[in-house]
């Protein structure tokens, strides 16, 4: 999404997580995705560190994420696995879920659209596809969905869910599902 937002060219390679092929292993030995070359033949796993090169050679438009705001949201991934993976409705991971939930929600409302305000930040990104994950993955193995209530939380995954830079690299429902299927099943 970073270099789609960027409009910074690129060449996407989907790589079948199940069956990793050989030259994948040699650019990613571990088998992380996604997997970045800035031109310097440097292969870098992480997604935090790749948003951090692309946005120091590339730093317009930015999208760097005020310090304050770094944060925003971030327990909510952790939070939707746990709920996820929970065959214990008494465990407390959906009320945790909800808790974060409705901090981004509080957040959004006082600052948002966005995490940063008016314009897009590395954060939104980030949480973005946690968020399509979230909703895809609940609504199918749980039939759950983010609560009505939460208005700003809504609106703000409508406006990510329709950026071109989403809907360029977005996964495939199905595969999303797919990928979630032994973790849930387990």
């Amino acid at each position: 999404m970073t270099v789609e937002e960027k409009k910074v060219p690129y060449e996407m390679k989907l790589v079948d997580l199940s069956n990793k092929p050989e030259w994948f292993l040699k650019i990613s030995p571990e088998g992380k995705v996604p997997v970045f070359n800035s031109g310097d033949g440097n292969w870098i796993a992480d997604s935090d560190v790749i948003t951090q090169v692309i946005e120091e050679k590339f730093p317009t438009p930015s999208l760097v994420t005020p310090p304050e705001y770094a944060s925003v949201g971030s327990k909510i991934f952790p939070s939707f696995v746990k709920f996820l993976k929970s065959k214990d409705a008494s465990d407390g991971s959906e009320k945790a879920l909800l808790d974060e939930l409705q901090a981004l929600d509080d957040h959004l409302k006082a600052h948002g659209p966005y995490i940063n305000g008016e314009n897009v930040s590395a954060a939104d990104l980030s949480l973005g596809s946690k968020l399509f994950h979230l909703q895809v993955a609940l609504e199918h193995f749980k039939g759950w969905k983010i609560p009505e209530n939460l208005t700003s939380v809504h609106a703000y995954t409508k406006a990510l869910f329709s950026r071109e830079s989403f809907v360029k690299t977005k996964p495939a429902k199905e595969h999303l599902i797919a990928g979630w299927a032994p973790k849930v099943n387990a």
